[in-house]
């Protein structure tokens, strides 16, 4: 593989040259990440010269639409499924509550679903909410010490058949171990239920070939994945068919309206298009394929290396410690870049405190109640979270291993 250009990468995001960010090393991206200069462009764009209603006759209308329809059809190619099994909305949280609600008049009685511990909330609360309208809810738990999401037990729950549907996460947004979708899928597949993923922490790493990994949903947050603040949804074409319609009913036979009751924002879904161009734009600059899933593996793959190298070093020096528990596993390769560790205090004062170091990164609960709760963690303590991507430098690495080290010898 390449070696990532990382004066290139980070030239291509705008953040980077901002004075007032200059001097800090940016450690929370998995609460949003920075948006590359393509996203902002096409968003200035559209508002400046396109912020009319879409598909209309006149000309200005017809280029809206038309960066709209680029954005849905470029992603989804990059993601390996139907452009039209692609959909917005107003966020994964959201995207996910218009789910639930279609699935809940699908299930007929005496069937169940599964939800894991170890989600963010969004893929949890509205999937736990159908048991008030009598679903059984099965719930596929965590090793409390290592957070690991065991299949042998989510087989155990799959066991009787009644099972239509089971929601885990690609990876935790703390715990951060990488689930093997694909064979996850494949096991619910072999025991008639659907799977819908949530891939939130997982797509800023590298977008997945979705069509590939055998899920029936797979969800993300664009504003996660350097565009603007919308959610994307997939759900393959035969399961979003027996779903019941849950927008506008002449939309009812058009896919990515279905699950789309609201209107959607033009602006931001144009501006998703810019994502498709920064990944292309970086597997080119690395002598990989221009256009298309192509660009979008090997700037996946780009992404990725970058990352593992960076990330090791940082594992080794908290597992190194004894006055720290991180969360997750210690290899590189078997989870995503984003780093939780309890400490003694409160994970939001040590954030306070690297703060004053540049380093700027969370510390809370992070809608991961139910998985640190499962851990043994009190969420009102919460943990400390170091979360980065493919555009953080080594420098930005050791600096924030020698400010941790400050922190401790304080």
């Amino acid at each position: 593989m390449t070696a990532l250009d990382i004066d290139w990468v980070r030239a291509q995001f705008p953040a980077f040259a901002v004075p007032a960010l200059q001097g800090q090393a940016f450690f929370e991206n998995a609460g949003g990440s920075y948006p590359c200069a393509q996203v902002v462009h096409r968003l200035t764009r559209f508002y400046t010269e396109r912020k009319v209603q879409p598909y209309a006759p006149y000309v200005a209308s017809q280029i809206a639409g038309a960066e709209m329809d680029e954005a849905r059809t470029r992603l989804a190619a990059m993601l390996g499924v139907a452009t039209e099994e692609l959909s917005f909305g107003p966020s994964t949280t959201a995207n996910t509550y218009v789910l639930a609600q279609a699935v809940r008049r699908w299930l007929r009685p005496g069937e169940a679903i599964v939800v894991t511990d170890q989600d963010h909330e969004a893929n949890s609360g509205p999937w736990r909410r159908l048991a008030d309208d009598g679903i059984e809810v099965r719930e596929w738990r965590l090793d409390p010490a290592t957070g690991h999401l065991d299949p042998e037990r989510l087989e155990e729950l799959l066991a009787d058949g009644r099972v239509r549907l089971v929601c885990f996460t690609h990876c935790s947004n703390v715990i951060a171990e990488i689930n093997d979708v694909s064979g996850i899928s494949a096991l619910c597949r072999a025991h008639g239920a659907r799977t819908c993923v949530d891939g939130v922490s997982y797509a800023p790493h590298g977008l997945p070939d979705v069509g590939a990994l055998g899920c029936d949903v797979y969800l993300f947050s664009a504003y996660k994945v350097f565009g603007p603040h919308q959610g994307i949804m997939v759900i393959r074409e035969d399961f979003g068919r027996e779903l019941p319609n849950q927008g506008h009913f002449f939309n009812g036979d058009v896919l990515y309206k279905r699950f789309t009751p609201a209107g959607p924002d033009h602006a931001q879904i144009a501006a998703s298009a810019g994502m498709a161009d920064y990944f292309e734009a970086l597997s080119s600059r690395h002598g990989g394929p221009s256009t298309g899933a192509a660009a979008a593996r090997m700037a996946h793959d780009l992404m990725r290396a970058q990352e593992v190298t960076l990330l090791q070093p940082l594992l080794d020096a908290l597992a190194s410690r004894n006055d720290l528990r991180l969360l997750g596993p210690t290899k590189a390769e078997n989870r995503a870049p984003t780093v939780a560790v309890e400490l003694p205090g409160p994970g939001e004062e040590a954030a306070r405190r690297l703060a004053a170091r540049g380093i700027m990164a969370g510390g809370g609960d992070f809608y991961a109640v139910r998985p640190l709760r499962a851990m043994g963690i009190d969420p009102a303590k919460g943990v400390l979270r170091l979360s980065f991507t493919h555009y953080t430098s080594e420098q930005d690495i050791d600096r924030l291993i020698d400010a941790l080290n400050s922190l401790r010898a304080s």
